[in-house]
């Protein structure tokens, strides 16, 4: 008996567990190295990943691009696991950002906050970066399949499916986000049945990812059970020694309560799911209304009306600073007791499995 395996095209890895990309500054070359050398697949934010770079608000798109190439560098230097880049289509600097880790060779582009229907026109010659974009529907993923065929004569190479039950930004009306409808359980088995007359880029059938509340080893065999080829797992791996936050940012998830993973709106136009703070209250009752937007970083942030610059807040939480900032988290962050090594993440994870392997053999 043994952990199921994840294939994308020409990729192997070993254990079929994504980490979900986390910015701002959350998941960087620190986690997705550890988790690559896990036998996951480690993944970059690349969302305000410049926030330290000296030229940050000058010259945003350059000072991102060289964070992005040094963040990737750092992990192939301290792995030779599988690493990839979360890269939100929603973001102003999109494009650069797709330019630049596919020329640093990264082994995938995760995509979601939007459909990415240029996302393969990017590609050179000779790369082997796989393409996966981040839906929440059937619909999505089919418009993408048709779309890529027609335009460029391929599909991704993988989809991620993000439930409602994910931390940050969600890609779900308010009243969609506790309704049986859009559980995660039934948008996997629709996406997989949706896409099933497609065939991914090698000819074989397209793995369906499923992430947000995925939080065990037995939501693990759950969803492999139902077709399932991988999972991805975000907030599990904030609360490791890895996790390139703050250790005051990790500290949240840790204290954190079920009355405290909150609903809130964000400035980008979407609804999003964050560990309820001080700040928060105060951007409700209109009392952080930035004076001035420096990055212009979201195409849907009407900065003018925002009660609060979201790059700022959230790498202010990064940091530890939560009188400036809040942390994104997912829904089973409350659930969290301590924090753990990467490694010992996953012994957790594979011996929950097994164990739910067990009893379904039983």
């Amino acid at each position: 008996m043994s952990f199921p395996s994840l294939t994308i095209g020409d990729l192997s890895i070993a254990r079929a567990i994504i980490q979900g990309g986390m910015g701002v500054g959350i998941s960087l070359s620190g986690l997705a190295s550890a988790v690559a050398a896990a036998g996951g697949f480690g993944v970059i934010s690349a969302a305000g990943i410049g926030m330290n770079e000296p030229d940050f608000a000058s010259d945003y798109i350059i000072a991102n691009n060289r964070a992005l190439a040094g963040e990737i560098r750092k992990a192939r230097a301290t792995t030779t696991g599988a690493i990839g880049v979360n890269i939100m289509v929603a973001m102003a600097n999109f494009a650069d950002l797709v330019r630049t880790a596919i020329k640093e060779n990264v082994d995938a582009i995760f995509s979601g906050a939007g459909l990415p229907l240029d996302l393969p026109s990017y590609l050179t010659e000779g790369s082997k970066t796989k393409l996966v974009p981040i839906v929440s529907s059937a619909r999505a993923a089919v418009i993408l399949c048709k779309k890529w065929l027609s335009r460029f004569g391929r599909t991704p190479d993988a989809f991620v499916v993000e439930g409602p039950l994910a931390g940050g930004h969600l890609g779900f009306k308010p009243d969609q986000i506790d309704h049986p409808d859009f559980g995660l359980e039934k948008l996997v088995g629709e996406v997989i049945k949706g896409v099933a007359p497609y065939t991914a880029p090698n000819g074989a059938p397209i793995p369906i990812i499923a992430a947000g509340g995925v939080y065990t080893g037995e939501d693990i065999h759950r969803f492999m059970k139902l077709g399932a080829a991988g999972v991805q797992l975000g907030t599990r791996f904030v609360a490791t020694h890895e996790c390139d936050a703050d250790q005051a940012f990790k500290q949240r998830y840790v204290e954190a309560t079920r009355e405290d993973v909150v609903i809130i709106k964000s400035p980008v136009g979407m609804p999003g799911r964050a560990i309820h703070n001080e700040f928060l209250d105060q951007a409700a009752l209109g009392e952080k209304t930035p004076q001035r937007c420096p990055y212009r970083c979201i195409h849907t942030c009407d900065y003018q009306k925002a009660p609060y610059c979201i790059t700022l807040a959230l790498a202010n939480a990064k940091k530890g600073r939560f009188k400036h900032g809040f942390a994104f988290a997912g829904q089973n962050a409350w659930r969290i007791d301590r924090i753990m090594a990467v490694a010992e993440l996953f012994e957790e994870l594979l011996s929950q499995y097994a164990a739910a392997e067990t009893a379904a053999m039983a």
